[in-house]
């Protein structure tokens, strides 16, 4: 188990193996970190549909 797949954020990961940014972690461990960035692309799209949800229309238009 990588530390991507243990929630590590992918900054933390970067700095702690010593890479000068984070392309070059993503680069590395292309394989571990998709799957991270598609679970949290999905969590964001539920906060934006139910955050979508509790606005109420403009009355002006």
């Amino acid at each position: 188990m990588s530390l991507s797949d243990r929630g590590i954020p992918l900054e933390e990961v970067s700095r702690l193996v010593g890479h000068s940014s984070t392309a070059v972690t993503e680069k590395v461990y292309r394989r571990q970190v998709r799957p991270a960035i598609q679970t949290e692309a999905v969590v964001m799209d539920r906060v934006f549909e139910a955050g979508a949800s509790d606005v109420e229309p403009n009355s002006s238009s």
